[in-house]
């Protein structure tokens, strides 16, 4: 039943072209998020009241939070699960298919490289990190050296002039 709630909060935000109707629907699930967020995943928990995200974030599609883990039982057989929070700071973004595990917090001003794995928290500010298990591999500064020739403002175009810009661009022609 989720996954159809979800998936009609999804299609509203489409329509509407407004990413507030998704955000809407995840904080009436009981995550906690911020302004200006965009979410192309369900984030959707067992427990999202364990779940906090700051302003200005973006997650990537296919993006896992994963709060609670059954394998403590295993162990300890008086123990039967573990919980954790989840807590992204102010202008984030999480890469495609990244996970996030239970007790993870992240700094404002991080970006996570597609495919991560997040197994422990990160406090420092303006930095990458990526892999699995996820660790610092670099910072704003040196990315946005490396990758301003090929980025364009692409913001209230129709999908025609984003085409057209894409293809104008000589930076992006191979030669």
């Amino acid at each position: 039943m989720k996954n159809i709630q979800y998936l009609g909060a999804k299609l509203k935000s489409k329509l509407f072209r407004s990413d507030e109707m998704i955000n809407k629907y995840f904080r009436k699930q009981g995550i906690t998020i911020g302004n200006n967020c965009h979410i192309y995943s369900n984030i959707l928990s067992s427990e999202p009241y364990l779940i906090s995200i700051g302003d200005n974030v973006t997650f990537s599609n296919d993006v896992q939070l994963i709060n609670h883990d059954n394998s403590i039982c295993k162990i300890s057989p008086d123990k039967t699960d573990i919980f954790g929070r989840i807590e992204i700071g102010n202008n984030c973004f999480i890469g495609a298919r990244t996970i996030l595990l239970y007790g993870v917090t992240l700094a404002d001003d991080i970006i996570v490289a597609a495919g991560s794995v997040v197994t422990r928290s990160f406090s420092e500010s303006g930095i990458i990190i990526g892999g699995n298990p996820a660790k610092k591999i670099g910072d704003w500064d040196t990315f946005e050296k490396k990758v301003s020739p090929y980025a364009l403002n692409i913001e209230g175009l129709s999908p025609s002039e984003k085409k057209q810009l894409i293809l104008n661009d000589q930076t992006l022609i191979k030669k």
